[in-house]
C-alpha cells in the first residue's frame, strides 16, 4: 500500500517527455524506489509500451554484477531492439562505477527517456556535472511530510487525530516504513538499523578510512544538536569533555560533508537581514529526519524547538523553498523563505506560554524593515496574530490548509 507522492510528481511529470535526465536525490529508504515505480505506473497508464520499459534496482542481487559502466551498456543494449523511445529506470546508479559515462552516451545515442536514483547529495557534482551540465534536472525527494503521514495513515483504515499525530510524528520522523510498526520500540529499532546501515554503506567504507567510532559519535553529536548554532570549537570540546580524542578543525567539516552528502543533514546558510543578500557561512544543519535526530538524543523534550524547527525546515525545502537562516542586529530569525524574488520570514516556538513569550517571538521581527510578510508558526490553536505579523497553527501549516505568503 502507497500513497501517491503527487508533491514530487508535479514537479517531474513536465519533464518526462523532455530530453533531460530525470535525477531524484535523497536519504536512503525515503521512498524514491516507489516514487520511480510511480512515474513508470503514470506513463504506462499514459499509453506507452510496457515492453519499452527498463527497469534496474543495483541494490537488487539480480543486478549485483553490473556494476560498471561497461556492462551497463552492453545490458541496454541487449534490451533496446528498435528505433522507438525507450523509458529507462537506473535505481541507486552510484552503484556503477563511472555511471556518468553511459548516462552521457545513452543520451547522445539512443532515444529515450532516463530517470535515475541516488542515495548521495552530491551526485550531480564534480565530473557528473561537467559531463552533463544543462543535460540534467534534480528532484531532491525527502522522508514522508506530515501531510503524507497522515494521509498514509487514513490510506491504512487508521484515522488518526492530527493534533495528536503531530507529537508522534515530531519524535519518530516520517521514513515511510517506519509507519508500519505500532510499537515504540519497533520503530526505534527500525530507525536505528536504517541509520546504521546508512553509516556503514555510505559513509564508513573501507575506502573511505574513516575512523568508525569517532565518526559514530561524531554523527550522534551533530545529529542531537541539529538546529542549534553551529561551531566547530563546540564539537572540539565536546570530544575533550567524553576523554575522547581531539578531532581536529578539517576532519570536522571533512565529516559534516560525509553527512551531507549520504542526505543525512542539510546545511543552512545565513542570510544577511540588513544587506538583503545570502550569505556563505554555514550556520546550522538540520536532520533530513527527525527520527534520525531522535536516536541519537539522550532524552527528547517535547518543547524543544529544535524539533519543531527541524520539522518546518524539511517542509519548506520539500516545496521547494530556498531556506536560509537570518541574523538581524539584534538577534535571530529561524527562517528566511525565498522563492525568486520574493520572500517571508518565519519564526518557531513551540507554545506562546503568556504575553511574555508572544512578546518575544513577536519582538524578533521589530528590527526587520523589510516590508516581507512575517509569520509565527507554533501549535496554539488560538489565533495570535497581531500588528501585521501572521500566526498559523503548525498543524494546519503542514496539513496545507493555511499558508504562507511571499512578497
Amino acid at each position: 500500500m502507497f500513497i501517491k507522492r503527487e508533491r514530487y510528481l508535479e514537479k517531474i511529470r513536465p519533464f518526462y517527455e523532455v530530453d533531460l535526465i530525470k535525477v531524484l536525490t535523497g536519504v536512503r529508504r525515503c521512498g524514491k524506489s516507489v516514487l520511480l515505480t510511480q512515474i513508470r505506473d503514470e506513463l504506462i497508464a499514459g499509453g506507452i509500451d510496457a515492453n519499452h520499459v527498463i527497469e534496474i534496482n543495483f541494490e537488487d542481487i539480480e543486478f549485483e554484477k553490473i556494476c560498471t559502466a561497461d556492462k551497463l551498456n552492453t545490458y541496454l543494449k541487449r534490451r533496446i531492439v528498435d528505433e522507438d523511445k525507450y523509458y529507462i529506470f537506473l535505481d541507486e546508479i552510484q552503484h556503477v562505477r563511472s555511471f556518468e559515462k553511459i548516462l552521457t552516451s545513452l543520451r547522445a545515442t539512443q532515444n529515450c527517456s532516463i530517470f535515475v536514483t541516488g542515495s548521495n547529495s552530491k551526485l550531480l557534482s564534480g565530473r557528473l556535472a561537467s559531463l552533463l551540465v544543462g543535460r540534467c534536472v534534480e528532484f531532491r525527494i525527502m522522508p514522508f511530510s506530515f501531510k503524507e503521514a497522515f494521509d498514509f495513515l487514513q490510506l491504512d483504515g487508521k484515522s488518526p487525530n492530527p493534533d495528536e499525530l503531530i507529537y508522534n510524528y515530531i519524535i519518530w520522523g516520517g521514513l515511510p516504513l517506519r509507519f508500519s510498526f505500532d510499537r515504540e520500540t519497533d520503530i526505534k529499532t527500525y530507525i536505528e538499523q536504517t541509520y546504521r546501515g546508512i553509516l556503514d554503506r555510505d559513509i564508513v567504507t573501507e575506502k573511505s578510512r574513516i575512523n568508525r567510532q569517532k565518526f559514530i559519535r561524531f554523527s550522534e553529536y551533530v545529529m542531537a544538536n541539529a538546529g542549534k548554532e553551529f561551531s566547530s570549537k563546540s564539537i572540539e570540546t565536546f570530544f575533550k569533555h567524553e576523554n575522547e580524542e581531539t578531532l581536529e578543525k578539517k576532519a570536522i567539516y571533512r565529516y559534516l560533508d560525509k553527512m551531507e552528502k549520504a542526505c543525512l543533514i542539510n546545511r543552512v546558510k545565513r542570510f544577511n537581514i540588513v544587506g538583503k543578500k545570502a550569505m556563505s557561512y554555514i550556520e546550522k544543519q538540520y536532520a533530513v529526519d527527525t527520527g534520525f535526530r531522535m536516536i541519537n538524543t539522550n532524552q527528547v523534550n517535547i518543547e524543544d524547538t529544535f524539533f519543531l524547527e527541524n520539522i518546518i525546515y524539511n517542509e519548506l525545502i520539500s516545496r521547494g523553498y530556498e531556506v536560509f537562516t537570518g541574523k538581524t542586529y539584534k538577534g535571530e530569525i529561524d527562517f528566511v523563505v525565498i522563492d525568486g524574488r520574493k520572500k517571508c520570514f518565519i519564526q518557531v516556538a513551540y507554545l506562546l506560554h503568556g504575553e511574555e513569550t508572544i512578546k518575544r517571538e513577536f519582538g524578533a521581527f521589530a528590527p526587520i524593515n523589510d516590508a516581507a510578510p512575517k509569520y509565527v508558526l507554533s501549535l496554539d490553536r488560538i489565533d495570535y496574530s497581531r500588528d501585521g505579523i501572521g500566526h498559523i497553527n503548525i498543524v494546519d501549516f503542514l496539513l496545507e490548509k493555511k499558508t504562507i505568503v511571499l512578497n
